[in-house]
């Protein structure tokens, strides 16, 4: 293995066994013009495209001709940091000579923040990810990828079991999800900093990520290196096995739960869902969380804003085997318990 491309082969082994790109596919690329987008879009870039000095790691030909795969480029601006227009500029610039189409949007993240009573780091991530699903539309595309590494995922760990999250928050940072796609989720930070001089990109630097007004940051800036320093130097290592064996298990949870589904379900409508009762009862409470959360997801694409203490309420209230009794854990949704059945409906 070339040491230049080791990056780029650690990028492609996680393509290829997560099966997350294919030929003709379109993707859009959310950066910012830090180290961790560009390390992305370059390593896309020599992956799939055919190169002038020589073959890339998939095109094996050096001919002229399309790239088997398409790359657009999204860049939101957040209006929080001096510097923001300049982000702005140097991805243009990079994207101008890599002839990548390359599209930006503006938008004052604070006043957001501000006006829904959200914190910064939220209205922030849910704009970009607008921003990305806009793009997607209006280019055809049918990905986006999201320049994650194996060091956020650590992080995300630990702040999912702070939150008190369970097991499936020890997962960290899915590889795939749907059409989102994390290609550099196997590099650690120091390998794409590497990468970056390497290459000379010369990425932006955010240096609001040094500064500990966010848990994110305490647990990158503070947390972690203490950890490395006083318990374990290979942390990150740890951590990202931990993930793994999680998400075996979880696999295998979530095979068990749809194989229950389709023992108990009765009928199901795009505002409706309605199981046996008495079948539900017979399992395992494990299974019945796993159920509760997985008929809200179905009706609703997500079960966030579901707690621990809502699925609790409606196990107990299935287990009286009370008719004509219901739950609303939230607006949305309602959960009923009649002639020996469980509706669960969306409020309209």
């Amino acid at each position: 293995m070339r040491q230049e491309n080791s990056l780029e082969e650690k990028v492609l082994k996680t393509i290829q066994k997560s099966n997350l790109i294919e030929e003709g596919d379109k993707i859009v690329l959310g950066v910012s013009g830090g180290p961790d987008s560009m390390c992305m879009l370059n390593a896309l870039i020599n992956i799939y495209r055919n190169c002038q000095k020589g073959p890339s790691l998939v095109a094996k030909n050096c001919q002229k001709g399309p790239s088997p795969v398409a790359i657009i480029v999204a860049h939101i601006n957040h209006m929080i940091r001096e510097e923001a227009a300049d982000d702005e500029n140097y991805v243009r610039a990079f994207c101008a000579e890599k002839n990548i189409d390359f599209y930006s949007k503006s938008i004052d993240i604070q006043k957001i923040a501000n006006n829904s009573k959200i914190g910064v780091e939220e209205a922030g991530r849910n704009a970009r990810y607008e921003f990305f699903e806009e793009i997607l539309r209006q280019t055809g595309a049918n990905k986006i990828a999201i320049a994650h590494n194996r060091n956020d995922k650590v992080e995300t760990m630990i702040m999912n079991a702070m939150r008190g999250s369970g097991i499936s928050g020890l997962k960290g940072i899915e590889t795939k999800r749907g059409k989102y796609i994390r290609p550099l989720i196997d590099c650690e930070r120091s390998e794409i900093e590497e990468y970056c001089d390497r290459y000379k990109l010369n990425p932006r630097i955010d240096k609001t990520n040094f500064e500990n007004d966010y848990t994110r940051n305490k647990i990158r800036n503070i947390v972690i290196p203490y950890i490395k320093k006083e318990f374990n130097p290979n942390i990150i290592e740890t951590l990202n096995r931990l993930s793994e064996l999680v998400f075996e298990e979880e696999d295998y949870i979530d095979r068990q739960v749809e194989k229950a589904y389709g023992d108990l379900v009765l009928e199901e409508d795009s505002n409706q869902i309605v199981l046996d009762l008495k079948k539900f009862n017979c399992q395992e409470k494990v299974i019945k969380s796993r159920l509760v959360l997985y008929n809200i997801t179905r009706l609703f694409g997500t079960s966030k804003g579901i707690e621990k203490i809502h699925i609790e309420d409606i196990i107990k209230l299935c287990g009286n085997n009370v008719g004509n009794k219901y739950l609303t854990p939230n607006k949305k949704i309602k959960v009923l318990v009649k002639n020996h059945k469980i509706y669960f409906t969306k409020q309209i």
